[in-house]
C-alpha cells in the first residue's frame, strides 16, 4: 500500500520554484517525490513543514538533489535532517528558535 503524499508545485514570492509536500515520505512513495524533483530543474525550495514522517528511502532522494535544494523543515523533521548530514549539503531552514524569520515566503 502506498503511503499518502501530496506534492504541490508553486513559486516563492521571489519567483523561485517551490514544491510543498504533505503527508509521509517513505519507500512506498519516493518514486513520486524523485520524479517531481527530477522534473523541476535548477534550484528548488522544498517545503516539508507538513510532512509527518521521513524514512531513509526519502532521505536518499533528498541527498541525490541536495546540491540544489533549499529545505524548509518542520520541528519534527529538523533533527532527522541534522543527524543524517543533509544540513551540511543543502540549505535547511527551521532548525532553531529564530528560524521562522528565515523561511522563504509560502505564497
Amino acid at each position: 500500500m502506498t503511503t499518502p503524499l501530496t506534492l504541490t508545485p508553486g513559486r516563492c514570492a521571489d519567483g523561485r520554484p517551490r514544491l510543498a509536500a504533505v503527508g509521509e515520505i517513505d519507500m512506498s512513495n519516493i518514486g513520486v517525490l524523485a520524479q517531481a524533483l527530477d522534473d523541476t530543474p535548477g534550484p528548488l525550495v522544498l517545503d516539508l513543514t507538513e510532512v509527518e514522517y521521513l524514512d531513509s528511502a526519502g532521505l536518499s532522494v533528498l541527498f541525490a538533489h541536495a546540491d540544489r535544494l533549499e529545505v524548509i523543515a518542520s520541528p519534527l523533521l529538523a533533527p532527522v535532517l541534522q543527524i543524517s548530514g543533509l544540513t551540511a549539503l543543502a540549505t535547511v531552514h527551521g532548525l532553531g528558535p529564530d528560524a521562522p524569520g528565515d523561511l522563504p515566503s509560502r505564497d
